[in-house]
């Protein structure tokens, strides 16, 4: 299944005819079992985005597990973005105050206090679009990562680590992997 598969949906939704949580629910959403705020920001918010369809287009949605990762702020402030997309977080680094002004108070509040986004931003494996690439791209939360890299470059606070979504080829025999049911806990030892 790819995004395109979705366009029945995404019409829908766009009519508002399709709720969020009958959109999570829908058999094609839920066979996937992405953590739901990965459909959410993804699926639902950006499934039919012209430039999402141009980037990741191409991927097979059965094929990706997703994880709650810690990622380093070096390893985001040179992180990418798609190529239909590209500029765009440079472009958020240049005001992020004015980024983090436009949203409610609470996301200001949690950069000052923190040095970090309130909701995590979702990542995508490179080699899930390119086999020969290799780490992750911002695929969304461009205004975040952006908003990291414009308070690092004036010296405001911003915390080592942050948490992402990554996205990555399932492995094979991890069908029921806690990755991709966030939810739940392993067993204690």
């Amino acid at each position: 299944m790819q995004l395109l598969d979705l366009d029945p949906l995404m019409v829908r939704r766009r009519d508002n005819g399709l709720s969020l949580v009958d959109f999570r629910v829908h058999p094609a959403i839920a066979s996937l079992q992405w953590p739901d705020d990965v459909v959410e920001q993804w699926l639902f918010d950006h499934g039919d985005n012209a430039s999402f369809l141009r980037d990741y287009g191409g991927i097979d949605l059965r094929e990706v597990e997703w994880s709650l990762e810690t990622i380093s702020a070096e390893e985001l402030y040179e992180m990418p973005t798609g190529a239909s997309d590209d500029g765009c977080i440079e472009h958020f680094a240049a005001n992020p105050d004015h980024w983090v002004g436009v949203r409610p108070p609470d996301v200001g509040l949690c950069w000052e206090e923190h040095g970090t986004w309130m909701r995590p931003p979702i990542l995508i494996d490179r080699s899930l679009l390119d086999p020969r690439e290799s780490g992750l791209q911002v695929v969304e939360g461009r205004t975040r990562v952006g908003v990291l890299k414009g308070r690092r470059r004036k010296g405001a606070f911003v915390a080592r680590q942050h948490r992402a979504w990554a996205g990555r080829a399932k492995s094979r025999g991890a069908a029921d992997s806690w990755s991709s049911r966030p939810c739940r806990r392993p067993p204690s030892a």
